[in-house]
Order: structure tokens, then C-alpha cells, then sequence
């Protein structure tokens, strides 16, 4: 049971690791905020825009869930519904890639 157990948070760690990795890059490349988003001028932005969201999802949401109140409190459900969410999201982006890469190289 340890080891299914090593093998999920190893599964969110790639996950969340490309996700952080492709916010940045896409971040520092196109010079805007990464977001999640559709929307485009063309049908190949509008995929772009959609592959960004798919890998750098994770990341992105857990930033929205860290965002201040009025007062300057965070709220705790949003902090770990998004974490939550984020969580599960880097699972499946880190089972993606990692098959990917076995598929390949293995």
C-alpha cells in the first residue's frame, strides 16, 4: 500500500513541477500572465491557450486559491478547495506525462 501511495505523490510531484516549469516559461516567453483561458485570435491561439491551461493548470490554481479578502484574511475553504482541485488536477498532468515518458523511453 506504501508504495501506490509513493507512486500518487510522485505522480503530483511531476505534475505540479511541469506545471510551475510551464507557467514561468510561458510567463517569461509571451510576457503576460499565465491564466486559464480559451479565447484566441485564431483557432491555433485559442489551442494554444488551451494546451497552457491543461499543463499549467495545477499551478495557476493554486495561486487563485491564496487570494485576500477584504481585510487582508485568506479564506480557508477557497485556499484548499483550489489545493484540492490543484491536487488532483497535477495527478492527472503527472500521469500523462510520466506515461508519456515510459511510453517513449521505456
Amino acid at each position: 500500500m506504501v508504495t501506490e501511495l509513493m507512486l500518487a505523490a510522485f505522480l503530483m510531484a511531476v505534475g505540479l513541477s511541469i506545471a510551475g516549469a510551464g507557467t514561468h516559461l510561458y510567463q517569461w516567453l509571451s510576457n503576460q500572465q499565465a491564466a486559464l483561458r480559451y479565447d484566441g485570435k485564431t483557432l491555433i491561439h485559442t489551442f494554444g491557450h488551451l494546451a497552457v491551461s491543461f499543463v499549467c493548470g495545477p499551478y495557476i490554481m493554486l495561486q487563485l486559491g491564496w487570494h485576500q479578502e477584504k481585510g487582508g484574511a485568506l479564506s480557508v475553504s477557497s485556499a484548499l478547495i483550489s489545493a484540492v482541485v490543484a491536487f488532483g488536477w497535477a495527478f492527472i498532468t503527472g500521469l500523462l506525462i510520466v506515461g508519456a515518458y515510459l511510453a517513449v523511453l521505456g
